[in-house]
């Protein structure tokens, strides 16, 4: 499958690249997010009718922003350093999707215009191991991958942590680093929102409840919809009758980066989920607790990270102690930011990360409708890699719904990950 390329696939202008025809096929995607946004993008781009369905839209102020909103958004290459999408079919498509997207992304971000509508830079991307990675398989096959894959400026130099300012007691040993796109949330589902209603997308705010297939037909009746794609997040719980979907709960400090209280952080820093220092001085802390820096604009760095299964609160504050441990291990990983400012107008951004049991669900309905396929494209799941995954899976989402709009047999992602396994 040849990967979307921007201007040839996509155009960010306000029109569709290919116009939709007046017998044009019309598909109702249900949710907001980047998944939805993008999916939307690339649909219209290709000459369909659009209509977006969504409970609620990007917002911004004192309400809670869409899960997009929260996301730290720094394009990684799987497994990302939350975790927890590792295993071989989740691998395998994402390692694809990802670069697909790395690709619209970066070439976003080499248009200045571009780059500040979007809110888009490219950015080193630093990580950091306890071990080093010589002897870990599984990152010198990621290395190599990134390096085949096309990812810019991949190295690995323990100096690294000399360059950086990391603290020697914090226990890390190796690092490597590469370009990653970085994207602000609030200013990218901004404009991809305006974006896909510029193309022609019809937006309503409405909730739909109970599991899609079991009103099908209703729903494309009241829509006057040719095929459905669910890109909802948590909500597949219901709307997909999918009863492995669960949420890692995340949260993120922001703080002023402006150069005034310590060295304007310009690189992206991380320590992925289970990796165990051997600071004394680190607070106690679970697997689940990671290093996480990300420059998400040109005044603001995120501290990160938390990764919370199961736990569907949104109640942390800056007091909470998971909280106070992360600025805690991210102070202690890196002691300038002792004398960071929390930025006063909105100090702490937490969500829910959409994860599945096993894998990123990009499929067809498997069920049938009376003996026929049905029509709904499903894609969710994504955890904390929407951002990453976003175009590769869109793209994705494209043929399945030729397929579906033809009434084509359905097959499962695992039968399609072993046919494309048998293929290469």
């Amino acid at each position: 499958m040849t990967p979307l390329k921007l201007w040839k696939d996509l155009s960010p202008e306000g029109v569709p690249l290919n116009s939709p025809a007046p017998n044009a096929a019309h598909i109702l995607i249900i949710g907001s997010g980047v998944i939805g946004l993008t999916t939307a993008w690339v649909l219209l781009d290709k000459g369909y009718k659009v209509t977006i369905v969504s409970k609620e839209w990007a917002s911004w102020g004192d309400k809670q922003r869409l899960t997009s909103q929260i996301a730290g958004a720094l394009w990684e290459f799987p497994p990302a350093v939350c975790g927890h999408h590792t295993d071989t079919i989740s691998l395998i498509n994402s390692n694809r999707w990802c670069m697909v997207s790395y690709g619209i992304w970066d070439d976003i971000a080499k248009s200045s215009s571009l780059s500040a509508a979007v809110g888009v830079q490219v950015k080193p991307a630093t990580f950091f191991t306890t071990h080093p990675v010589a002897e870990s398989p599984s990152l010198l096959q990621k290395l190599n991958e990134m390096k085949a894959s096309g990812v810019r400026d991949v190295i690995h130099d323990a100096d690294l942590i000399r360059k950086y300012g990391i603290n020697p007691a914090y226990g890390v040993v190796d690092a490597f680093e590469f370009l990653a796109p970085v994207i602000d949330t609030d200013t990218g589902m901004a404009w991809l929102t305006q974006l896909v209603e510029q193309k022609g997308a019809t937006l309503i705010t409405q909730t739909i409840t109970r599991d899609l297939f079991s009103q099908e037909d209703q729903i494309r009746k009241d829509y006057n919809a040719d095929a459905i794609v669910n890109a909802t997040g948590l909500d597949a719980l219901t709307l997909a009758g999918d009863q492995t979907c669960y949420p890692i709960r995340g949260g993120l400090i922001r703080i002023i980066n402006d150069g005034t209280d310590f060295p304007k952080l310009t690189t992206a820093m991380s320590i992925p989920a289970g990796t165990r220092t051997n600071a004394s001085n680190e607070p106690a802390a679970s697997s689940n607790e990671i290093v996480f820096l990300v420059p998400r604009n040109d005044n603001i760095l995120v501290l990160g990270g938390i990764t919370e299964p199961h736990e569907w609160d949104l109640d942390l504050t800056l007091d909470s102690p998971i909280i106070k441990r992360m600025r805690a291990r991210c102070e202690s990983f890196l002691p300038a930011l002792k004398n960071a400012r929390v930025d006063p107008k909105y100090p702490l951004a937490q969500g829910l990360r959409p994860f599945r049991g096993r894998n990123v669900r990009v499929e067809r309905e498997l069920r049938m409708q009376g003996g026929k396929p049905s029509r709904i494209v499903h894609s969710y799941g994504h955890g904390g890699a929407g951002w990453s995954l976003s175009f590769g899976c869109a793209a994705d989402v494209l043929k399945l719904v030729e397929g579906a709009l033809l009434d084509l047999t359905p097959m499962s992602m695992d039968d399609v990950s072993v046919s494309e396994k048998a293929r290469l």
